[in-house]
Parts: structure tokens; sequence; C-alpha cells
């Protein structure tokens, strides 16, 4: 089955570079496009979308907004936010909106492809770096009782998800928490998946924020 990509983006010549980029593979299908994040929500309402390519500062609604709400619906496709910046509030904000990750707009074609289906299957999209920029730009300013706050969150996690949420903390993948841990990958999707709602966390951002706030990375 091939992914079903909304591409939201007020930008009308980043939406036709995007859709020749994406529609070079068998993989994927633009199936729409949103100038903003209303038409976006609209869209999604409609159905038959598998991933949005959401842009942040667009009018109407901007992509955080539209985030949360498409997200908050039934079936929800997953959202990749798309920025120019690698470490901002808005791209923060998105991700605690639900977004699964974020590309950047100047990132290769080939990794765009890729990321559009490891996103779809079920593997959220950050990079290692910009996991820790993003933690450090949330967690720098906290006060001192979070540490105490996140301790206690964690405290309902049996000791292999613990160390399944520290690897993800220190942005490692499903493959590479497999073997760092000798598990296999659905187990390390089954444990996260249980992290997840343990921690009533929609991203891996959420949980490596909690691990940094309670200092177990």
């Amino acid at each position: 089955m091939t992914v079903r990509v909304l591409l939201a983006d007020d930008d009308a010549l980043v939406r036709a570079g995007l859709a020749l980029m994406l529609g070079g593979s068998d993989a994927i299908t633009v199936v729409g496009e949103a100038a903003n994040g209303q038409q976006a929500l609209d869209a999604v309402k409609a159905g038959g979308i598998d991933v949005v390519l959401m842009d942040i500062r667009m009018p109407v609604m901007d992509g955080i907004e539209a985030t949360s709400l498409v997200r908050s619906l039934d079936g929800a496709p997953k959202v990749i936010v798309l920025t120019t910046f690698d470490a901002d509030e808005y791209v923060v904000r998105a991700l605690a909106a639900g977004a699964t990750g974020f590309l950047l707009k100047d990132t290769p074609p080939s990794d765009i492809v890729a990321a559009v289906g490891k996103v779809a299957a079920g593997e959220p999209m950050l990079s290692p770096t910009i996991t820790v920029q993003l933690i450090r730009q949330v967690t720098d300013a906290a006060p001192d009782h979070r540490a105490g706050e996140a301790l206690a969150r964690l405290s309902c996690l049996t000791e292999r998800e613990k160390g399944v949420a520290v690897a993800i903390g220190r942005g490692s993948s499903n493959a590479e928490i497999a073997t760092a841990l000798h598990l296999s990958v659905a187990t390390v999707k089954a444990h996260i998946s249980h992290i997840f709602t343990k921690l009533d966390a929609t991203n891996r951002v959420q949980v490596a924020i909690t691990m940094h706030q309670a200092g177990l990375l």
C-alpha cells in the first residue's frame, strides 16, 4: 500500500517542490494540498490521509493548532512538522501538540521520502541532535521541583520500560534500542507503546523531556 500524504504549506512553490519530490516514489501518493491549517484540518476530516507534512507558520490557522486538532481526531494521521528552524519554540510546541517528528525544509529529497515512509510505519523522525536541543530548550529554565515530579511519573514504569525510556531520551532508534537491550524490534515497540500510555505521551520528545527532568540521562 502507498502512503497517502497531504501537503500543508502556505507557499505554493514549497508545495509544488514537495509534490514533485514525493511523486518520484512508488510508495508515496500526494493526495491533497492545503494553504493553511484550517484547510489541512478539513482535508484530514474528509479522510484518506496517512501522513500530513505540516508547515508551522501559516495564515488562518497555524501548524501548531492544526497539528493539535488533527491529532485529536479518531484514526488521526501522523504529522511531520516542516520548519526552516532546527530548534525554536514553535517546533517544541508542535511536538508537544502530538507531531510525530519534524523535517527541515532543506532536508535532502531522499531523506524526506524516507522520513514519510518511516513515520507512516510508526517510526518517529527526530534527529538525536535536534532532540537534545529541544529538550534543553524546554527544561533549562525548569524549576528544580520538576525532577521530583518527573521521577514520580516514572514510578509506574517497569525497570525494562525505564531502560527503553532512557534510550529514547538519548535519541536511539527502535533498532538501536533492540540491539542495546537484546530485544526484538517488535518487543521494543510494545514497550514504547506501554511507556506512551503510562506517561500520557504522544511522541518521543515528551518521553525524553521527562527523562531529562528526572535526571536519568
